[in-house]
């Protein structure tokens, strides 16, 4: 009896166990199962991604081994934290151990295919490992590794109940092209060295290797220069004023000019060394002759105009007339004279110091929008002209542009513009940033000048996303779809001087740090994909599934970004009638609009649309919000008839 009974019991404890191994079994299958039916998501696209089967799991004690490399530490750094922040796991770095978590090698003898910055990529269910020529190419395969975990890796705090499982996969990545840029204009509004930093810790998620900083414009000098320290004591400083820039009141001679700042030297190579440790570069931007109004402010005698000694910095006034086009009318003279030796003097001084703070090898020096009016009537330009042969206005910015160019060779650099430059002749040895379109690029590169693509068309994020009635008003749009049609190596285009592509972000309307992201993603996205991977590669569909998975990552980091793409494109027009037709467009496949014209709020209960509207008689507003099934997904968005009315003349 007790022999039967022992016998049951271990019975019962064996079938136990066995039910226990297959839970634990069913559950290992179950998150497999789901990491498998989760998309990989990075951005930008791989050149190359096989996925595999399995999957790794991040034990609780991590191990990053990687060779005694001073350009490594970076990588290891923001990976460890990474990791730690979100997992609360341990994190050690290690030069030699049997079998570390995650290795990061450097390859003894180079591998062709990668270039300086590729990377190869292997996840597989006991190791991860990087390969790379060059330390740039870990980093850049850290980011892509960091978008393989769960999207809880980018909380700022221990996230609980999270399976820290990767797919298995193998990657062979490398860019398109070696300059990858985004423009940020600190002049129209000071951003703060530690928001310049945030700045470049976002870009390089997403592969950009190229900081361009507008440092100077009519609203500002933003870079301390010894020796000329009004441009900063005066310079820096306008009047705040909150609103629609552009439209302001001109400020009062009481108002306080107390808006704005500057970067000391210091503070300049704080910002460079911090790039260059996440394999970035900035490239420093002066914008001479036109822009120069804070310039001009502090020193008057720079400027052909001699009310200038009464000029103040712009506070986001009106100075310029567009409505004959470009160039412009100005009604305060902006420019730098190109007729004064003081000016050359003067650029001499702020070229050798700027050259001095930024090691990368080209300066920009603007060249952009210089108006024409003041210059025609100016008796020292006349004189030059007369002087010189020059027979227009473009050649007498050409005479500039070749002087100064000069002067940034003679310090070791190389010089870059706008394409503005190109008008009137150029120097043979200018670099060219194209920006109203890319047939500018496309002409530069055939005469063989090394050219950045940053066409309005495609690369202004500071150009609306969505309708107009949901964004700080501009004067154009740019929304997600068009940014990804961004091709950097155009058609017709030389590609041996197409050094690189590049977005740009103006700050006109952007008062805030915040802002700044909610413009910068998802489109920086987009460009990204444009300057980082093969064209065959980019696909819109799966690009917007991937951009949304980086959604979610951007809500965990607590970083800003635009749902633009949810929203409707709005069209108007008339019937043969004149009764007014309004379109609507989802950006994005899956989507449903719902609206209404009766004053209340829609819902996916609500009439759908199928076919142009025609608003009912006295209605006086129309409500739209689109919806993926059951889930709203944009914002509501109310349009007065009236306004419709008006976008349909």
């Amino acid at each position: 009896m007790k022999k039967q009974f022992l016998i049951t019991i271990c019975c019962i404890l064996a079938f136990n166990s066995y039910a226990q191994t297959i839970v634990s079994e069913s559950e290992i299958g179950d998150a497999e199962n789901a990491i498998s039916q989760t998309q990989i998501a990075i951005i930008p696209e791989p050149v190359s991604l096989m996925k595999k089967t399995g999957t790794f799991t991040l034990p609780e004690n991590v191990s990053i081994q990687a060779s005694k490399n001073d350009e490594l530490k970076q990588s290891i750094a923001f990976l460890s934290e990474r990791i730690e922040k979100a997992t609360g796991k341990f994190v050690s770095s290690v030069t030699n151990a049997n079998h570390p978590t995650i290795k990061f090698i450097l390859n003894n003898q180079a591998d062709s295919q990668l270039g300086l910055e590729g990377y190869k990529l292997n996840v597989n269910p006991t190791q991860i490992v990087i390969t790379a020529n060059k330390p740039a190419g870990i980093f850049w395969g850290v980011q892509s590794l960091i978008q393989l975990f769960p999207a809880e890796i980018e909380s700022k705090e221990v996230v609980e109940n999270v399976k820290w499982k990767l797919p298995c996969v193998d990657v062979i990545d490398y860019p398109k092209l070696g300059w990858r840029g985004l423009m940020f204009d600190v002049a129209r509004h000071f951003f703060t060295k530690q928001e310049v930093k945030q700045f470049i810790d976002d870009m390089v998620r997403y592969k950009f290797n190229l900081l361009h900083l507008h440092l100077t414009d009519d609203e500002g000098w933003r870079i301390e220069i010894k020796g000329l320290p009004k441009l900063t004591e005066v310079g820096a400083w306008n009047v705040k004023k909150v609103g629609t820039f552009g439209d302001f009141i001109p400020p009062t001679a009481d108002e306080p000019r107390t808006y704005g700042g500057f970067y000391t030297q210091e503070d300049i190579k704080e910002l460079v060394q911090y790039a260059q440790e996440r394999f970035v570069n900035i490239m420093p931007e002066i914008d001479v002759p036109g822009h120069s109004l804070a310039a001009i402010v502090s020193y008057p005698e720079l400027s052909c105009t001699p009310e200038a000694a009464n000029y103040k910095v712009r506070s986001g006034e009106k100075i310029m007339d567009w409505s004959r086009g470009a160039p412009p009318t100005a009604l305060v003279d902006n420019t730098l004279c190109p007729a004064n030796e003081k000016v050359y003097v003067f650029l001499d001084s702020v070229i050798t110091q700027v050259a001095k703070l930024f090691p990368f090898e080209y300066i920009h020096m603007g060249g952009d929008e210089a108006p024409h009016n003041f210059w025609e009537k100016n008796d020292q330009v006349k004189a030059l002209m007369l002087r010189e042969g020059l027979k227009t206005i473009p050649q007498v910015q050409a005479y500039f542009e070749k002087r100064l160019e000069q002067i940034v060779i003679s310090k070791g650099k190389k010089f870059m513009g706008w394409d503005e430059i190109l008008e009137g002749g150029v120097s043979p040895t200018a670099s060219v940033m194209s920006w109203r379109g890319i047939k500018y690029g496309i002409d530069a590169s055939k005469e063989k000048h090394n050219v950045v693509m940053s066409p309005t068309d495609f690369a202004y994020l500071d150009y609306m996303q969505a309708d107009a009635v949901t964004e700080p008003k501009v004067y154009a749009s740019l929304r997600l779809n068009k940014a990804y049609q961004f091709n950097p190596i155009p058609a017709g285009a030389d590609p041996k001087y197409i050094i690189g592509g590049q977005a740009n972000l103006w700050t006109e309307q952007i008062f805030t740090f915040r802002q700044v992201q909610y413009m910068l993603w998802p489109r920086a996205f987009a460009i990204s994909e444009s300057v980082w991977s093969p064209i065959e590669k980019k696909n819109w569909t799966n690009f917007v599934d991937r951009t949304e998975e980086h959604f979610k990552r951007l809500d965990l980091a607590e970083v800003k970004y635009s749902p633009a793409i949810y929203d409707p494109i709005i069209n108007v027009k008339r019937s043969p009638d004149r009764q007014l037709m309004i379109e609507l467009t989802p950006e994005v496949d899956g989507l449903d609009i719902y609206y209404s014209f009766d004053n209340s709020t829609p819902d996916r209960f609500y009439p759908k649309y199928t076919t142009a509207l025609v608003p009912p008689k006295d209605a006086s507003v129309l409500r739209l919000v689109t919806y993926k099934g059951k889930q709203p997904m944009g914002r509501l968005i109310s349009i007065p008839v009236a306004d419709l009315q008006k976008r349909a003349r």
